[in-house]
Protein backbone atom coordinates (compact mmCIF):
# COMPACT_ATOMS: atom_id res chain seq x y z
CA UNK A 1 0.00 0.00 0.00
CA UNK A 2 0.68 3.39 -0.68
CA UNK A 3 -0.20 7.03 0.31
CA UNK A 4 0.04 9.22 -3.05
CA UNK A 5 2.98 11.43 -0.95
CA UNK A 6 5.91 11.32 -3.61
CA UNK A 7 8.93 10.62 -2.06
CA UNK A 8 11.79 10.38 -5.00
CA UNK A 9 12.03 11.14 -8.35
CA UNK A 10 14.08 8.40 -10.28
CA UNK A 11 14.88 8.16 -13.62
CA UNK A 12 14.89 5.65 -16.21
CA UNK A 13 18.39 4.14 -16.65
CA UNK A 14 17.33 1.61 -19.38
CA UNK A 15 14.64 -0.53 -20.86
CA UNK A 16 15.35 -4.08 -22.19
CA UNK A 17 13.05 -6.51 -23.49
CA UNK A 18 13.13 -10.59 -22.22
CA UNK A 19 10.30 -11.89 -22.23
CA UNK A 20 8.54 -9.26 -19.58
CA UNK A 21 10.01 -5.56 -19.74
CA UNK A 22 12.55 -4.99 -17.30
CA UNK A 23 13.37 -1.30 -16.40
CA UNK A 24 16.42 -0.08 -14.42
CA UNK A 25 15.50 2.94 -12.41
CA UNK A 26 17.85 5.52 -11.14
CA UNK A 27 17.05 6.82 -7.17
CA UNK A 28 17.85 8.70 -4.82
CA UNK A 29 16.66 6.04 -2.29
CA UNK A 30 19.95 4.41 0.00
CA UNK A 31 19.49 1.07 -1.69
CA UNK A 32 21.29 -0.55 1.33
CA UNK A 33 17.66 -0.03 2.61
CA UNK A 34 15.61 -2.33 0.09
CA UNK A 35 15.11 -5.96 0.33
CA UNK A 36 14.52 -7.45 -3.03
CA UNK A 37 10.87 -8.53 -3.51
CA UNK A 38 10.69 -4.96 -1.95
CA UNK A 39 7.32 -2.85 -3.65
CA UNK A 40 7.72 0.69 -5.36
CA UNK A 41 5.07 2.79 -6.97
CA UNK A 42 6.72 4.06 -9.88
CA UNK A 43 4.37 6.60 -11.66
CA UNK A 44 1.95 4.94 -9.41
CA UNK A 45 2.55 1.30 -10.93
CA UNK A 46 3.14 -0.82 -7.63
CA UNK A 47 6.63 -2.97 -9.10
CA UNK A 48 8.99 -5.36 -7.49
CA UNK A 49 12.41 -4.78 -7.01
CA UNK A 50 14.25 -7.37 -8.69
CA UNK A 51 17.93 -6.21 -8.46
CA UNK A 52 19.88 -3.41 -6.67
CA UNK A 53 23.38 -1.41 -7.41
CA UNK A 54 25.12 1.38 -6.82
CA UNK A 55 26.98 1.98 -9.69
CA UNK A 56 27.28 4.77 -11.31
CA UNK A 57 24.11 5.59 -9.37
CA UNK A 58 21.79 4.10 -6.57
CA UNK A 59 19.18 2.35 -8.52
CA UNK A 60 16.89 -0.88 -8.82
CA UNK A 61 15.40 -2.43 -11.46
CA UNK A 62 11.94 -4.39 -12.14
CA UNK A 63 9.67 -6.45 -14.09
CA UNK A 64 6.98 -5.32 -15.97
CA UNK A 65 4.48 -7.62 -17.20
CA UNK A 66 2.64 -7.60 -20.68
CA UNK A 67 -0.50 -7.11 -18.62
CA UNK A 68 0.88 -4.32 -16.87
CA UNK A 69 2.14 -2.43 -20.11
CA UNK A 70 -1.33 -2.99 -21.41
CA UNK A 71 -3.21 -0.94 -18.43
CA UNK A 72 -0.62 1.59 -17.63
CA UNK A 73 1.06 4.72 -19.61
CA UNK A 74 3.80 1.98 -19.95
CA UNK A 75 2.14 0.75 -22.70
CA UNK A 76 1.10 4.50 -24.28
CA UNK A 77 4.09 6.49 -23.64
CA UNK A 78 6.29 4.22 -23.08
CA UNK A 79 9.49 3.96 -20.32
CA UNK A 80 12.36 5.80 -23.11
CA UNK A 81 15.73 5.99 -21.52
CA UNK A 82 16.11 9.51 -19.21
CA UNK A 83 12.34 9.53 -18.81
CA UNK A 84 11.59 10.98 -14.90
CA UNK A 85 9.14 8.54 -13.25
CA UNK A 86 7.22 9.62 -9.39
CA UNK A 87 8.60 7.21 -6.82
CA UNK A 88 7.09 6.26 -3.66
CA UNK A 89 7.81 3.40 -0.89
CA UNK A 90 5.65 1.50 0.14
CA UNK A 91 3.32 2.44 3.28
CA UNK A 92 5.17 1.01 6.75
CA UNK A 93 2.83 0.49 9.95
CA UNK A 94 3.58 3.95 11.89
CA UNK A 95 3.77 5.93 8.88
CA UNK A 96 2.35 9.37 8.34
CA UNK A 97 -0.86 9.10 5.99
CA UNK A 98 -0.56 11.80 4.25
CA UNK A 99 -2.44 11.65 0.99
CA UNK A 100 -4.77 8.55 0.96
CA UNK A 101 -4.82 5.19 0.54
CA UNK A 102 -3.13 4.00 -2.69
CA UNK A 103 -2.81 0.75 -3.93
CA UNK A 104 -0.49 0.68 -7.01
CA UNK A 105 -3.08 -0.89 -9.40
CA UNK A 106 -3.94 1.23 -12.06
CA UNK A 107 -7.47 1.53 -12.74
CA UNK A 108 -6.77 3.07 -16.45
CA UNK A 109 -5.37 5.92 -18.44
CA UNK A 110 -6.55 9.39 -18.59
CA UNK A 111 -5.57 11.96 -20.85
CA UNK A 112 -4.33 15.85 -20.16
CA UNK A 113 -6.67 17.64 -22.55
CA UNK A 114 -6.26 21.23 -21.18
CA UNK A 115 -3.38 23.48 -18.96
CA UNK A 116 -4.51 26.36 -17.21
CA UNK A 117 -1.96 28.77 -14.93
CA UNK A 118 -3.74 30.17 -12.06
CA UNK A 119 -1.82 32.14 -9.71
CA UNK A 120 1.51 30.15 -9.03
CA UNK A 121 -0.94 26.87 -9.85
CA UNK A 122 -1.61 24.83 -12.54
CA UNK A 123 -5.36 23.91 -12.89
CA UNK A 124 -5.34 20.39 -15.24
CA UNK A 125 -8.15 19.20 -16.80
CA UNK A 126 -8.05 15.43 -17.92
CA UNK A 127 -10.39 12.80 -20.40
CA UNK A 128 -11.39 9.64 -17.68
CA UNK A 129 -12.43 6.63 -19.46
CA UNK A 130 -16.52 6.73 -19.69
CA UNK A 131 -16.17 3.15 -17.19
CA UNK A 132 -13.95 5.24 -14.49
CA UNK A 133 -15.66 8.43 -14.57
CA UNK A 134 -18.69 7.29 -11.92
CA UNK A 135 -15.78 7.04 -8.94
CA UNK A 136 -14.67 10.46 -9.83
CA UNK A 137 -16.46 12.98 -7.23
CA UNK A 138 -15.56 16.54 -6.39
CA UNK A 139 -13.22 16.98 -3.50
CA UNK A 140 -12.65 13.27 -3.73
CA UNK A 141 -9.04 11.46 -3.81
CA UNK A 142 -7.46 10.32 -6.97
CA UNK A 143 -4.39 9.05 -8.15
CA UNK A 144 -2.65 10.00 -10.59
CA UNK A 145 1.02 9.33 -11.71
CA UNK A 146 1.10 8.17 -8.21
CA UNK A 147 0.14 11.63 -6.83
CA UNK A 148 -2.58 11.62 -4.58
CA UNK A 149 -4.56 14.77 -5.31
CA UNK A 150 -8.16 16.38 -4.93
CA UNK A 151 -10.74 17.05 -7.79
CA UNK A 152 -11.68 20.11 -7.90
CA UNK A 153 -14.71 19.12 -10.38
CA UNK A 154 -16.39 16.84 -12.60
CA UNK A 155 -18.40 17.04 -15.94
CA UNK A 156 -19.39 13.28 -17.20
CA UNK A 157 -15.89 11.88 -18.11
CA UNK A 158 -13.94 15.04 -17.71
CA UNK A 159 -12.28 15.97 -14.37
CA UNK A 160 -10.25 18.73 -12.89
CA UNK A 161 -7.32 18.82 -9.98
CA UNK A 162 -5.24 21.88 -8.83
CA UNK A 163 -1.13 21.57 -8.79
CA UNK A 164 0.45 24.36 -6.29
CA UNK A 165 3.91 24.92 -7.26
CA UNK A 166 5.77 21.87 -4.36
CA UNK A 167 3.74 19.20 -6.50
CA UNK A 168 4.85 20.70 -9.86
CA UNK A 169 8.56 21.14 -8.51
CA UNK A 170 8.62 18.35 -6.63
CA UNK A 171 7.59 15.65 -8.48
CA UNK A 172 6.97 15.28 -12.97
CA UNK A 173 4.08 17.38 -12.97
CA UNK A 174 5.83 20.37 -14.10
CA UNK A 175 6.51 18.20 -17.13
CA UNK A 176 3.32 17.30 -17.95
CA UNK A 177 1.55 18.26 -21.45
CA UNK A 178 -1.85 18.28 -23.19
CA UNK A 179 -2.20 15.09 -25.02
CA UNK A 180 0.09 12.94 -22.10
CA UNK A 181 -1.73 9.73 -21.21
CA UNK A 182 -1.53 9.32 -16.85
CA UNK A 183 -2.18 6.37 -14.33
CA UNK A 184 -5.40 6.88 -12.85
CA UNK A 185 -5.91 4.68 -9.74
CA UNK A 186 -9.50 5.74 -8.21
CA UNK A 187 -10.20 6.15 -4.63
CA UNK A 188 -10.79 2.53 -3.15
CA UNK A 189 -13.49 3.74 -1.20
CA UNK A 190 -15.53 5.04 -4.15
CA UNK A 191 -14.93 2.10 -5.32
CA UNK A 192 -16.67 0.14 -2.58
CA UNK A 193 -19.35 2.29 -2.01
CA UNK A 194 -20.64 2.24 -5.89
CA UNK A 195 -20.41 -1.78 -5.24
CA UNK A 196 -22.56 -1.26 -2.19
CA UNK A 197 -24.78 0.43 -4.29
CA UNK A 198 -24.83 -1.70 -6.74
CA UNK A 199 -26.20 -4.59 -4.03
CA UNK A 200 -28.84 -2.59 -3.21
CA UNK A 201 -30.40 -1.54 -6.23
Amino acid sequence: MFTGIISDLGVVLDVSHNGDLKARIGTSYDVAGIDIGASIACDGVCLTVIALGTEPQNWFEVEISSETVACTNVGHNGWPTGKAINLERALKVGDELGGHIVSGHVDGIAEIIALRDDGDSTRVSFRAPETLARFIAPKGSIALNGTSLTVNEVDGATFGVNLIPHTKQMTTWGQMQVGDAVNLEVDTMARYVARLQEWQA
